[in-house]
């Protein structure tokens, strides 16, 4: 069974010692907890996919203790990936880069790109550095399910198999890492996360393209847009997604969809449950960093409470709340959407 244990400098040594063997380690970062293999052990890596249950061409972001570890990975670095990690590193961001020849497929899934990070946690430092080499660590969570904030959550994705937690208590920023593509010339956001599209653009000083999953025609653009984007985390039309069935409203129809007094409904709303209201509330914060800190939290307690249907209050259309509206559309979107292959042929999965 998964085994949580405190961040001590001797747990760190262990957790390294268990990736140097092949086997996994569960380890927080900035975002979310990731489930981590050596990157460069074959053996490693498919125990990786195994456990999470997750298809094998969808590549992983790999975790680095520096950005000195860059080159290593990467087949070039070009002045905008150096300019984004000075600004960004350790940090949630995940730059796309031309991987290097002996980056192994399983990392990739076969691609010519690979996403790389520097966390900025201090226990994710720890065993990076004890470690001395890159870690592949998707979310620690079974695949397409709701990403884990704190140890617990890990523990109960994966109480049946041999795991060791570190646990580095709860993640400060909530979602997953944003995810810039820079492997052909132009900056491309392929997932909002931590870092805004502000903040990317004042640091490159140029336009930051939006994927096609990530414009207002998503569904369409999507489809177009498919052959030009590489495949990058959490790309699924359906994914950080709970077991009970979740759908979106507008604040304004939320009232009525209320009837009967709300048996049987969870809610994720950022107001006060009406007077008289039966079902399950989650009154979230107001602002756009909170709301992200909770939300995953917020979903995981819906989905156990027993309640027959979720329903998310939508958020607002800006660019801050970009990343909480990109997790709430995946996470509210029809079942079969993961049969459907990839958004903006975006599916790999990380931190």
């Amino acid at each position: 069974m998964a085994r949580i244990v405190a961040p001590s400098e001797t747990n760190v040594e262990n957790a390294a010692r268990t990736l140097r063997d092949g086997g996994l380690v569960a380890f927080p970062t900035e975002t979310v907890y990731g489930l981590g293999a050596a990157a460069r052990d074959p053996r490693a890596l498919a125990r990786l996919y195994a456990a999470k249950g997750r298809p094998s061409d969808h590549p992983v972001i790999v975790h680095l203790a520096s950005a000195s570890a860059l080159g290593g990975w990467a087949r070039e670095v070009p002045s905008a990936a150096e300019r984004l990690a000075a600004a960004f590193w350790p940090g949630p961001l995940t730059l796309g880069l031309r991987r290097a020849e002996h980056v192994p497929d399983a990392v990739t899934g076969g691609q010519d790109t690979v996403g790389l990070r520097v966390p900025d946690h201090p226990l994710a430092l720890a065993l990076l550095r004890a470690f001395d080499d890159g870690v592949a660590a998707p979310s620690a969570n079974r695949f397409g399910r709701i990403s884990p904030t704190t140890a617990a959550h890990v523990a109960q994705e994966f109480e049946g198999i041999e795991l060791t937690v570190l646990d580095g208590g709860p993640c400060r920023v909530g979602v997953e890492s944003t995810i810039v593509d820079l492997s052909a010339g132009a900056p491309r956001l392929l997932r909002p996360g931590g870092v805004t599209l502000a903040r990317l653009e004042e640091v490159l000083g140029e336009r930051v393209e939006l994927a096609g999953h990530l414009r207002t025609d998503a569904e369409a653009t999507s489809r177009r847009h498919a052959a030009e984007t590489p495949r990058a985390p959490g790309g699924l039309a359906r994914h950080y997604a709970p077991a009970t069935p979740t759908e979106r409203i507008a604040p304004e129809a939320l009232p009525g969809r209320l009837g009967g007094g709300g048996a049987g409904l969870g809610v994720l709303a950022r107001r006060p449950a009406p007077a008289g209201f039966e079902g399950v509330w989650i009154a979230m914060p107001e602002g756009p960093t909170d709301y992200a800190r909770a939300l995953y939290a917020a979903l995981r307690r819906l989905d156990a409470s027993g309640c027959r249907t979720i329903v998310l209050e939508e958020v607002p259309d800006t660019a801050a709340w970009l990343a909480v509206r990109d997790r709430l559309r995946r996470a509210s979107a029809r079942p079969e959407s993961s049969e459907r292959g990839l958004v903006g042929s975006a599916g790999q999965e990380g931190t």
